[in-house]
């Protein structure tokens, strides 16, 4: 099973990015195929015009396209997810994330902007006909803070929804192709999709 991770943050080290590693390193750990997709790091010229020939994007939309999973992640401006993953979500055919599991991520300033995501996202995610859309998660920047070592530390509450997140969506991905008990794989094995 393979699962993308997609990060709709302008920013690199923005805390949706670094939420949206440490879930693709936890679901590493459990045996998935994970690869990424930072939107910025596509032709904007591409996205602007709507050019899903352009070879950054196609390679993106390809790997979509072949994904069984799907993990967004966006930053929360003025109440909703980022222009930029508008950008790139807008280039996705209408049936684009079809029999695939989505699992959304948000941060954002305050608790004030956590609806975002059910009533910003979700519905666009569910209009391009996702199988199933798993419970979103958000979290606020000071729910996300910085180890000593520079990886990242989840205020409990965020330590357990992020958990049972991953779990769900494990369980979900096995449940769609039984496959053999394989050995995790480690963070290490995260890659990106070239862009």
């Amino acid at each position: 099973m393979s699962v993308i991770l997609l990060g709709g943050s302008p920013a690199p080290h923005s805390s949706s990015s670094r939420l949206l590693q440490h879930i693709g390193e936890r679901l590493a750990l459990h045996g998935q195929r994970v690869s990424r997709i930072e939107v910025r790091d596509l032709s904007a010229s591409a996205l602007l015009s709507l050019d899903a020939d352009e070879a950054s994007v196609a390679r993106a939309l390809a790997g979509v396209r072949q994904a069984d999973a799907i993990v967004v992640a966006t930053p929360v401006y003025k109440a909703a997810y980022s222009g930029l993953l508008k950008a790139f979500l807008d280039l996705l055919p209408q049936d684009g994330l079809a029999g695939k599991l989505v699992l959304p991520l948000a941060t954002g300033g305050s608790q004030s902007h956590m609806l975002a995501l059910d009533y910003a996202l979700r519905p666009v995610l569910a209009s391009m006909s996702a199988r199933f859309i798993l419970p979103s998660i958000y979290a606020t920047s000071d729910q996300l803070g910085r180890s000593a070592e520079g990886g990242l530390t989840l205020a409990a509450p965020i330590a357990v929804r992020v958990a049972q997140g991953v779990e769900q969506l494990v369980s979900e991905l096995r449940l769609v192709a039984p496959r053999p008990v394989s050995e995790p794989a480690s963070a290490k094995d995260l890659h990106a999709v070239p862009a």
